[in-house]
């Protein structure tokens, strides 16, 4: 089956870049395009691709605003941001909001195609240094760290499969670190994300460090 892509940037050459890029990969299709949120938002609604590339400086509603719509209405498609920055703060709110992952604009074409396949796995885009950069820096300036209630009902072994997610570490090499089957680990992984109410892994690793289960500088996301 093929993933389904939607395109929402309020710059022509921009999407025209984009769609020339993921249409060349096999297995991709790029289903339609959007010049600002509202009509983004429109679009998932009715298409349900199964990524949405979503600049975040749009007009009538930015980015932000859209992919908070979509994880609110529960719709399948996975946001990933691009960015021509990878210290906007708007990024991390963007995560906070829902999105699965971003990338920047001028990233090799390789990359875009991987990531839309990553997110269109059902996981998240989580390893690049970028990524750690960017939450690692509005992690430690935002309110002062509290454990929510959905955090301290997981185990202590889920607690440590939360560690291992934030340091960015893969099911397999999750279940190399605790010396468990990765079935295993994919068994406290969905139970994690049942618990915490999170899409994917992105708002996982969000959570560990809003909590300061993660304390920032400490290494979790790996190159």
């Amino acid at each position: 089956m093929s993933v389904r892509v939607l395109i929402a940037d309020d710059q022509q050459l921009v999407r025209s870049g984009f769609r020339m890029i993921l249409e060349s990969e096999p297995g991709v299709q790029v289903v339609g395009e959007a010049g600002d949120g509202k009509e983004a938002l429109g679009l998932i609604r009715r298409l349900k691709p199964d990524v949405a590339l979503m600049d975040l400086r749009m007009p009538v509603m930015d980015g932000i605003a859209a992919t908070k719509a979509i994880a609110a209405d529960g719709l399948p498609t996975r946001v990933l941001v691009v960015t021509t920055f990878d210290t906007d703060e708007f990024v991390y709110a963007a995560m906070r909001a829902g999105a699965s992952g971003f990338l920047l604009k001028d990233a090799p074409p390789d990359e875009l195609a991987t990531a839309v396949r990553v997110l269109a796995a059902g996981d998240a885009l989580l390893a690049p240094s970028v990524t750690r950069r960017v939450i690692e820096e509005f992690a430690r300036v935002s309110r002062e760290p509290s454990m929510p209630a959905a955090l301290e009902e997981l185990t202590s072994r889920e607690l440590e499969v939360v560690r291992l997610i934030a340091r960015g570490l893969s099911n397999g090499e999750i279940a190399d670190e605790l010396t468990i089957g990765e079935t295993t680990v994919k068994t406290h992984v969905g139970n994690i994300l049942l618990k915490l109410d999170a899409r994917d892994r992105a708002q996982v690793v969000v959570a560990a460090y809003e909590s300061g289960l993660v304390q920032p500088g400490s290494g979790a996301l790996r190159e």
